[in-house]
Order: C-alpha cells, then structure tokens, then sequence
C-alpha cells in the first residue's frame, strides 16, 4: 500500500514562497506520474501542477502557472512544490497523489493515491 505524507505548509504573508514536500513509501515511487492539487473551502478540487515519473515532463498549466515549480527526487522518494509569489487566494490544502501509469496528468481521477494534505494559509 501506498502511502504519502505531505509536509510543508503553513501561514506565510502573501509575497512569500513555501516549499512543500510529499514523501512516498510503500511503493516504487521511481515508477509513477506525481500530481499537486488543492481545495479551499467551499471550493472544488484544483489541479497544480504534475510531473512525469522520470522528471522529463512536467505540467504546470494548473492554478500557480509562472509561479509554482514541481520537481522530484527519485533518490529520496520525494516530490516537491515550491511555490512563490503567493497570495491570499492560494489558500488551501494541497494534497499529493500519484499515478501508478507514471504518466502525471491535471485529471484527478487518474491518480491511484492521495496523501492527507497540508494547510497553506496566505495572510494579505
């Protein structure tokens, strides 16, 4: 079973940048697409941005275009977001999940696995 914890999150003023992290274990990590999404409140599920499972692609046309950036590291079983320039509407709980097809795509309902999440809080 697959299993991913998302760390990272927090209250940053808007302006500021955060650095999530995703940390994967129970599975072969190397072989699968990663996606970020994020729910706000009273909101539907957003997609932010995916990556391929070797790294070589990497989608970015969700809501933090221009300003979020994913990468991963296969060494480490870890998948990353940083984010920057934020405002108060990135205010949500970012999840990861992943795709066992190792493709990373914005469709949420192609990813197999989800973590909990992590709160990211924007203050104006």
């Amino acid at each position: 079973q697959v299993q991913l914890v998302e760390s990272g999150g927090g209250l940053v003023q808007a302006g500021g940048s955060l650095r999530l992290s995703c940390a994967a274990s129970g599975g072969t990590f190397r072989s699968y697409g990663m996606g970020w999404f994020r729910q706000a409140p009273g909101k539907e599920r957003e997609f932010v941005a995916a990556i391929s499972w070797s790294g070589a692609r990497t989608y970015d046309t969700g809501s933090g275009k221009g300003r979020f950036t994913i990468s991963r590291d296969n060494a480490k079983n870890t998948v990353y977001l940083q984010m920057n320039s934020l405002t108060p509407e990135d205010t949500a709980v970012y999840h990861c999940a992943a795709d066992q097809r190792g493709a990373g795509t914005s469709a949420h309902k192609r990813y197999d696995y989800w973590g909990q999440g992590t709160q990211v809080t924007v203050s104006s």
